[in-house]
């Protein structure tokens, strides 16, 4: 299956979901390339950024699965890199 080139925006407004992101993160850990995390205390929310090469499906199976988490956000932003599985 095709792999594409992904960056996933999670914006966390319930610190209590950190371990619970980052369960899942390693889940799929196989396909994340670098993430970065940025606690913005003056507003209580944490900003994590994970780029991505995975399946379309595996993109939006990790963006469901944070994004059905309380108090998290998600948006993913695709590029035009698609490349033939490994």
């Amino acid at each position: 299956m095709d792999t594409r080139v992904a960056v996933m925006s999670i914006i966390v407004s319930d610190g209590e979901m950190a371990e619970r992101i980052n369960a899942i993160l390693h889940e799929f850990g196989e396909y994340v390339i670098g993430r970065m995390g940025i606690p913005y205390r003056k507003r209580r929310v944490n900003i994590i950024s994970v780029a991505l090469d995975a399946p379309q499906d595996t993109i939006a199976a990790l963006s469901g699965k944070i994004g059905g988490l309380p108090g998290v956000s998600v948006k993913t932003a695709y590029s035009s890199v698609i490349s033939p599985a490994e």
